[in-house]
């Protein structure tokens, strides 16, 4: 899935659309991505001189790509980010990082879905949580 496929789905647009592209869709799970690039809009202020990707954009970017798998078949649907469980920050991720979110459905109750969510550069953990996401028709 590209960044058109994307913005079909997702309602979100730059500098807040934080996912760049969708490597893997299954029935419960998704992988996507974030080309993390020193022109993005919030390496002005966090940190200048010592760059690093936000911990609430990267939790942003998993919740955005639970979305892209709740709203693949939803038609006009908004994703609705209920909640956050277990939120932990492992490594920096820097600009030139390819940020990987992985995300897999473990609980769902009509229109409230839990998930796992995984953030990685290279293979490795950065960040983790378990994300509560809804469907606003």
């Amino acid at each position: 899935m590209n960044i058109d496929e994307i913005m079909k789905i997702l309602p979100h647009r730059q500098p807040f659309l934080l996912v760049d592209g969708v490597e893997e869709v299954g029935e419960d799970y998704i992988v996507a991505f974030k080309n993390i690039s020193i022109s993005d809009p919030v390496f002005g202020g966090h940190f200048p001189n010592y760059p690093i990707y936000p911990g609430v954009l990267i939790i942003e970017g998993l919740a955005q790509t639970a979305g892209l798998l709740l709203l693949k078949d939803a038609g006009d649907a908004i994703p609705l980010f209920l909640g956050i469980d277990n939120a932990r920050f492992k490594k920096e991720v820097r600009p030139g990082d390819k940020l990987v979110y992985e995300v897999k459905v473990v609980q769902n109750k009509g229109t409230v879905v839990k998930v796992d969510a995984v953030a990685k550069v290279d293979g490795k953990t950065v960040a983790k949580a378990t994300l509560l996401l809804g469907v606003k028709k």
